[in-house]
């Protein structure tokens, strides 16, 4: 079947939400939603997500050379859709969303202490691509609300978690569906 040419646009979907914490220079918390990043590497385990320089975030991510990433479920819509549309320079938006600025104790960075799914990373790389720096963080550390995890308690489980994701171009928020099949297994030839 022939398809239709949509032309060299940003059109990967879906994305993730991501809620990227940092401090300034003055030690303030601060958090911007992003969407353009996600797994690169196993080993070392790493995440990457690009930013534009015009962005508060991308200045203390440079000074600080750590992040987290904060996954909002569903029920965080309003507060992640926030954090993308105003600027840490200008506001406070832990403050104007009444969500707690956790300390990390593992990298120099904060997290949404009421976001179910944490990653603690420290800056490995920085890759200058155009319009967006692409930051590769290596995974210091991984915290999940028990609320959230599987009931063997190993990983968390993405019925429970309920992660937002985005569509570029459309601008839209959705949630993640049923479960189909699992992964290595439903592809099996018999």
């Amino acid at each position: 079947m022939e398809k239709k040419s949509l032309g060299a646009k940003v059109l990967f979907y879906p994305a993730p939400v991501m809620v990227v914490g940092t401090y300034d220079k003055e030690g303030r918390p601060n958090v911007m939603t992003a969407a353009w990043g996600g797994v690169c590497c196993s080993q070392p385990p790493s995440i990457a997500v690009s930013l534009r320089k015009a962005t508060y975030t991308y200045g203390n991510l440079v000074e600080r050379k750590a992040f987290t990433i904060s996954i909002p479920s569903e029920a965080n819509i309003k507060e992640a859709d926030y954090f993308g549309m105003v600027s840490g320079r200008n506001e406070d938006k832990f403050k104007a969303t009444g969500l707690t600025p956790v300390r990390s104790q593992v990298v120099d960075a904060p997290y949404v202490g009421e976001f179910p799914f944490i990653i603690e990373l420290r800056l490995l790389h920085t890759v200058e691509i155009g319009l967006h720096t692409q930051f590769i963080g290596e995974v210091a550390d991984v915290k999940v609300d028990p609320s959230v995890l599987f009931e063997n308690g190993a990983t968390p489980d993405m019925e429970k978690l309920r992660p937002l994701i985005f569509t570029p171009e459309s601008r839209l928020y959705y949630g993640v569906g049923a479960l189909l099949g699992k992964a290595f297994s439903v592809g099996k030839r018999g």
